[in-house]
Protein backbone atom coordinates (compact mmCIF):
# COMPACT_ATOMS: atom_id res chain seq x y z
CA UNK A 1 0.00 0.00 0.00
CA UNK A 2 1.04 3.50 0.82
CA UNK A 3 4.97 3.28 0.67
CA UNK A 4 4.65 0.08 3.44
CA UNK A 5 2.16 1.89 5.73
CA UNK A 6 -1.42 -0.29 5.81
CA UNK A 7 -4.78 1.03 6.82
CA UNK A 8 -4.13 -0.07 10.81
CA UNK A 9 -1.49 1.87 10.96
CA UNK A 10 -3.06 4.99 9.52
CA UNK A 11 -6.54 4.33 11.90
CA UNK A 12 -3.76 4.34 14.83
CA UNK A 13 -2.15 7.89 13.71
CA UNK A 14 -5.44 9.27 13.17
CA UNK A 15 -7.02 7.72 16.30
CA UNK A 16 -4.08 9.96 17.80
CA UNK A 17 -4.52 12.55 16.49
CA UNK A 18 -8.18 13.10 17.26
CA UNK A 19 -6.93 12.42 20.73
CA UNK A 20 -4.44 15.30 21.14
CA UNK A 21 -6.77 17.83 19.09
CA UNK A 22 -10.07 16.65 20.11
CA UNK A 23 -12.65 16.25 17.14
CA UNK A 24 -14.47 20.39 17.75
CA UNK A 25 -10.69 21.35 16.61
CA UNK A 26 -10.62 19.21 13.47
CA UNK A 27 -13.76 19.83 13.01
CA UNK A 28 -13.17 23.86 12.70
CA UNK A 29 -9.89 22.87 10.95
CA UNK A 30 -11.67 21.25 7.91
CA UNK A 31 -14.39 23.98 7.91
CA UNK A 32 -11.36 26.56 7.65
CA UNK A 33 -9.78 24.70 4.44
CA UNK A 34 -13.23 24.26 2.99
CA UNK A 35 -13.77 27.79 3.09
CA UNK A 36 -10.52 28.24 1.63
CA UNK A 37 -10.52 25.84 -1.30
CA UNK A 38 -14.47 27.34 -2.05
CA UNK A 39 -12.94 30.72 -1.73
CA UNK A 40 -10.01 30.16 -3.77
CA UNK A 41 -12.04 27.95 -6.98
CA UNK A 42 -14.34 31.21 -6.89
CA UNK A 43 -11.71 33.45 -6.96
CA UNK A 44 -10.51 31.70 -9.95
CA UNK A 45 -13.67 31.45 -11.27
CA UNK A 46 -14.22 35.34 -11.17
CA UNK A 47 -10.89 36.09 -12.68
CA UNK A 48 -11.78 33.51 -15.83
CA UNK A 49 -15.16 35.40 -15.88
CA UNK A 50 -13.34 38.88 -15.99
CA UNK A 51 -11.30 37.99 -18.36
CA UNK A 52 -14.47 37.40 -20.92
CA UNK A 53 -15.54 40.87 -20.25
CA UNK A 54 -12.89 43.10 -20.79
CA UNK A 55 -12.95 44.17 -24.09
CA UNK A 56 -9.79 45.77 -25.62
CA UNK A 57 -9.54 48.78 -27.41
CA UNK A 58 -8.24 48.64 -31.09
CA UNK A 59 -6.37 51.08 -32.66
CA UNK A 60 -7.24 52.89 -35.66
CA UNK A 61 -4.19 53.43 -38.15
CA UNK A 62 -4.47 55.31 -41.23
CA UNK A 63 -2.14 54.70 -43.87
CA UNK A 64 -2.29 58.37 -45.59
CA UNK A 65 1.27 58.15 -45.86
CA UNK A 66 2.09 55.13 -48.20
CA UNK A 67 5.03 52.92 -47.54
CA UNK A 68 5.49 53.65 -44.17
CA UNK A 69 4.47 50.87 -41.12
CA UNK A 70 2.88 51.95 -38.37
CA UNK A 71 3.52 49.56 -34.61
CA UNK A 72 0.44 50.39 -32.08
CA UNK A 73 -0.12 49.43 -28.94
CA UNK A 74 -3.48 50.97 -27.70
CA UNK A 75 -3.58 51.26 -23.80
CA UNK A 76 -6.80 52.35 -21.79
CA UNK A 77 -5.61 55.83 -20.63
CA UNK A 78 -6.82 55.86 -16.86
CA UNK A 79 -8.49 59.52 -15.64
CA UNK A 80 -4.91 60.75 -13.59
CA UNK A 81 -3.22 60.72 -16.64
CA UNK A 82 -6.02 62.31 -18.71
CA UNK A 83 -5.62 65.18 -16.18
CA UNK A 84 -2.53 65.61 -16.15
CA UNK A 85 -2.20 67.15 -19.61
Amino acid sequence: MLGGISIWQLLIVLGIIILIFGTKKLRNVGGDLGDAVKGFKKAVSDEEKKDDTIEKPHARVSQEDNGNTYDVNAEHKSEEQEERK
